[in-house]
């Protein structure tokens, strides 16, 4: 740092004012950046601005008079304590004294702090006594921390020294103590993230494999032993000299990657969200065409964090025995090659990997044999990562790896903590060569919320949660199937290659089919069940798009599926396969409505299957049988046979095909109830309706009454999945949609009610809505969605079309209006929401109930591409 230019230590009385600390700030963090652009070393950077602040805060103290205070002390807690500074980390400052501050004293502090504030400066700060700060520190294991932590700035040197002999480890956090409250404290934050590191936003700080990881290691070693650094443990025969070079590699990793990200921010915020990638990726120097850069970055932020999660588990597990006397813990042997130590399983020499590969798969096929067994030992972690990087081969290549892995995947437990610790510890990688092209692979976009590798880690545990009674609740039919499938290996190769195939060029389905076969034929698996194999993931998206996106009460829709689908074993293992998938997307994208339509679309299916597929279900037979069964449930209300016939009369025949017999009782009882048919009539139902509140129309019908009820949903923060818009004989329209609120849930009956109101008020006008240009969420501004219009098929005088753009706010009001616009008629919308994309189906008609004509459909092409292009 240039002595001249930017020291605040030689900041004169006069140039201490708040607009030339502030400009003089300014300038130092403007060369602290292009330092950092031009590549200088990080630590040096970091230290740096401690420095810079150690001088700043020293002046200001004595301008305010505080170092006339001789029991006073200023000091550093925190990463400013550890003399650690990125652009815009927090400024953690104690100000102790011996005794009760007097009036002078708070106001000369309070002055001080103002003036920070003024500065822009992210402080943190206390004021204690040092009686208080022993009380404290005793009570919080985070106070402690920071105690220990703490660094004289300015001000007394005898109050701080007694604050250093407060903190003495014979009686302040003894290190057995300090060890289990930090061990606790880091296993509490990784289940804040779920035990992920990989989030496709993490926290560069907070997630487990972060920074403060790295910390917990360093806070411990300093309670321990009284030194804060990595290369004190290799004194102590903890780390390697190639893991201490290692672990500080991660450090320094991770702080650039954390210091690019503070340069583009405001205030402090640790999180690498999308919108900030690009950035970090450039300010890093990484290159490449679209999302290249970032993908390369990410893939090396993901590597890191694997690295440090691992060092960090065995360094753990190693602390617990030298800290905590846990060394002779119970010895057992399984056989001549493994044994238990506790509830870790250990290998009987250390070079068993590097003699016989084979026995890394034996390793993970005993952890899911033995139920009593938690995890891998600290010394059996390092012979594996060792062995692992010593590998001249896939271990799929060794048929020894190749039988032992085949009795891993045909084991019972084999879905739950074996392939687990195998996807933890690389080995799933460094067996299938195709697993480690989508370590890291990130997914742009907001569907997803995890890498592709960590997606289908998840989706393998929940498929282990279908043997558990408690997954009953939420996955009954997935708990009811599971049991029943004779090779349930079988589908967790599929789950493991069902999304292989991502980050090529082309089809990731059709890719991953091909590379599941091959896999499958390496193995030994025989020809009928590589076929089944290599089918569950080329078609792994059909039944979620099949039930989301298209018509499932269509007879033909049904019948096409299953004929893809083939038979009913293909249907219980896509069915276990694609609830698995969507579960493991993310955590909120799961509900109770797309529960309902896949469930749905499974029992049809089974219906069409064992019908025959020679002999189609009749649209005319669902029609007469919906009819016949709500006639039974209406036998014993107050209606007459002739009152609901002629009611009935004036419904046309798809109404009956599309919705079910509890349907029709419930909106027929309410039109003949309905006292005034020249008002609109909104029945909401209280409970699930096919997974969420089902909102019932009956009105004269008007050009703008879709697009009225869509606004008013939306304005409510309601989320629409499915709209059935029907036309009666008589002028009436029979619309329906199947609601739940932002969070996926039903809506409480106080919402009911006023949502009611606000759709009965709104449809009396009869006016088109004035939609209002919503604000853009912050999630979906990083995301550009191409507007693709794609009209599917002609048939039955109805046209199909999807529309594929960015879910904004108020979306499918905008584009019931553009339809309304051009005097389209929407007899039925499938919504269908992934991420940031929305993939809309229709089923539409001109005014004169037929088709479109090619030009017609050219001009709404136009037309919807045009007014959606500004989304």
């Amino acid at each position: 740092m240039d002595p001249t230019q930017y020291v605040p230590a030689l900041l004169s009385d006069e140039e201490l004012t708040l607009c030339h600390c502030k400009s003089h700030m300014q300038e130092f963090q403007s060369w602290l950046e292009q330092r950092f652009f031009d590549g200088d070393d990080i630590i040096a950077l970091v230290s740096c601005r401690a420095e810079y602040m150690d001088q700043l805060l020293n002046r200001l103290w004595q301008k305010f008079s505080l170092s006339t205070h001789p029991a006073l002390a200023l000091v550093a807690v925190g990463g400013y304590g550890r003399g650690e500074l990125h652009p815009k980390s927090d400024i953690d400052l104690l100000i102790t004294t011996t005794s009760v501050l007097t009036p002078e004293q708070e106001q000369a502090i309070s002055l001080f702090i103002t003036m920070l504030w003024d500065l822009r400066l992210e402080v943190g700060h206390s004021v204690r006594t040092i009686d208080e700060c022993l009380e404290q520190g005793l009570a919080d294991i985070t106070i402690a921390t920071n105690l220990l932590e703490s660094r004289l700035i300015t001000g007394s040197e005898d109050t701080y020294a007694q604050l250093q002999d407060i903190i003495d480890p014979e009686t302040f956090w003894p290190s057995q103590d300090f060890f289990q409250a930090k061990h606790e404290e880091q296993l509490a934050r990784h289940h804040q993230f779920k035990g992920s590191s990989y989030n496709l936003e993490p926290d560069l700080k907070s997630s487990p494999g972060g920074l403060r990881d790295l910390q917990t290691i360093l806070w411990i070693t300093r309670r321990h032993f009284g030194s804060s650094s990595f290369l004190e443990l290799t004194n102590h025969g903890f780390l390697t000299k190639g893991e201490y070079h290692e672990l500080e590699d991660c450090q320094n990793f991770l702080w650039r990657v954390r210091f690019a990200l503070h340069l583009g921010l405001k205030r402090c915020d640790n999180r690498l969200l999308f919108d900030r990638q690009t950035t970090v990726a450039k300010a890093l120097g990484y290159s490449g065409e679209g999302n290249q850069a970032v993908e390369t970055m990410m893939k090396q932020f993901y590597q890191t964090i694997r690295r440090v999660t691992e060092l960090n588990e065995m360094l753990l597990q190693l602390f617990n025995q030298a800290i905590l006397g846990h060394v002779g813990m119970d010895v057992r042997n399984i056989t001549a090659d493994f044994q238990l130590r506790g509830s870790l399983i250990d290998t009987t020499s250390t070079d068993l990997f590097t003699r016989r590969p084979s026995a890394i798969i034996e390793l993970f096929y005993h952890i899911a044999d033995n139920e009593h067994i938690t995890g891998i030992y600290a010394g059996t972690i390092r012979e594996l990562r060792d062995a692992r990087r010593k590998l001249t081969m896939w271990l799929e290549d060794i048929p020894e790896c190749r039988e032992q892995f085949m009795q891993l995947l045909k084991h019972p437990h084999a879905s739950g903590l074996a392939l687990t610790l195998m996807h933890k510890y690389g080995v799933i990688a460094a067996y299938i060569p195709q697993w480690s092209r989508i370590l890291g692979q990130m997914q742009f976009d907001l569907f997803h919320n995890y890498t592709v590798d960590e997606h289908t880690h998840r989706l393998v545990k929940i498929i282990d949660s279908f043997k558990r009674d408690e997954t009953k609740v939420t996955h009954p039919l997935c708990c009811e199937i599971y049991p029943r499938l004779e090779k349930p290996e079988l589908l967790l190769i599929a789950a493991i290659f069902h999304d292989i195939g991502k980050g090529q060029k082309g089809n990731h389905s059709e890719i991953g089919a091909i590379d599941a076969r091959a896999f499958c034929k390496k193995h030994g698996i025989n020809k009928a069940d590589r076929k089944m194999v290599s089918r569950l993931v080329k078609y792994h998206l059909l039944m979620s798009v099949t039930a989301q996106r298209r018509d499932i009460h269509d007879p033909e829709i049904i019948t096409e599926f299953a004929r893809t689908i083939g038979d009913q074993e293909h249907l219980n293992y896509l069915y276990c396969l694609t609830v698995a998938d969507i579960c493991a997307t993310n955590d909120s994208l799961w509900n109770n409505w797309k529960g309902s339509l896949i469930r749905e679309l499974y029992f049809l299916t089974q219906q069409a299957l064992r019908r025959g597929l020679e002999n189609p279900l009749d649209a005319k037979f669902r029609i007469r049988n919906n009819k016949d069964t709500a006639l039974a449930f209406l036998e014993n209300s107050r209606f007459s046979l002739e009152q609901i016939q002629a009611l009935w009369s004036t419904f046309r025949s798809e109404y009956f095909l599309r919705n079910d017999p509890s349907q029709i009782c419930w909106h027929t009882t309410g039109i003949l109830n309905h006292e005034d048919p020249t008002l609109p009539l909104v029945l909401i139902s209280q409970n699930s309706t096919r997974g969420g509140n089902e909102v019932f129309i009956y009105a004269k019908d008007n050009k703008h009454l879709f697009a009225s009820a869509v606004s008013t949903l939306g304005n409510k923060n309601l989320n629409i999945h499915d709209a059935k818009i029907t036309s009666s004989r008589n002028g009436y329209v029979l619309d329906s949609f199947v609601i739940l609120d932002q969070t996926g849930d039903f809506l409480a009956p106080d919402r009911v009610y006023a949502l009611q109101a606000a759709l009965e008020a709104v449809l009396k006008t009869g006016e088109a809505p004035i939609l209002r240009k919503q604000r853009i969420p912050r999630q979906i501004k990083p995301f550009s969605v191409k507007t693709q219009v794609t009209f599917l098929a002609t048939k039955k005088k109805r046209t199909f079309v999807e529309i594929i753009t960015l879910d904004t706010p108020g979306l499918l009001a905008r584009i019931s209006a553009i339809l309304s616009s051009e005097n389209i008629v929407l007899h039925n919308a499938k919504i269908s929401t992934i991420g940031e994309r929305a993939e809309d189906f229709f089923i539409i008609s001109g005014n004169n109930n037929q088709p479109l004509s090619p030009e017609q459909q050219a001009e709404l092409r136009h037309n919807l591409i045009t007014e959606l292009a500004d989304n």
